[in-house]
């Protein structure tokens, strides 16, 4: 089980697998792949700064389809209570993400060096 850091997903849907590294690449072709919800709100505010133009239902819906990606569906206050454990960042995103993928033993791919330094099943 793989999970998928923001970028990672909007990578994969724009079919820009060129911006992964050989690594993540093999983990995607590998791995059983979800993502947290907090991916979902996060590419809803990257489509408001107009940073991207799909929202998170379309591409969401494109990955399903094309990789079989799933949306986690572990308990809310179990990933919130995961996230008191990642002071090391501020980013409530970055939390969330990391905690689902830990409580739940999983690699997470992403190419943040922060989050690589501070959670050790990173795949990159």
């Amino acid at each position: 089980m793989t999970y998928l850091d923001t970028h990672a997903a909007v990578w994969l849907y724009a079919g820009a697998v060129d911006k992964l590294s050989e690594a993540a690449i093999r983990e995607i072709e590998s791995s059983s792949l979800l993502i947290s919800p907090a991916v979902l709100l996060e590419i809803r505010l990257l489509e408001e700064l107009g940073q991207i133009t799909a929202g998170p239902d379309e591409i969401l819906a494109s990955l399903r389809r094309d990789i079989g990606l799933r949306l986690c569906s572990l308990a809310f206050d179990e990933v919130i209570r995961a996230s008191y454990r990642h002071g090391w960042t501020r980013d409530p995103f970055d939390r969330m993400i990391v905690a689902h993928a830990q409580a739940t033993s999983a690699n997470l791919i992403s190419k943040d060096r922060k989050i690589r330094a501070e959670y050790a099943a990173t795949v990159w």
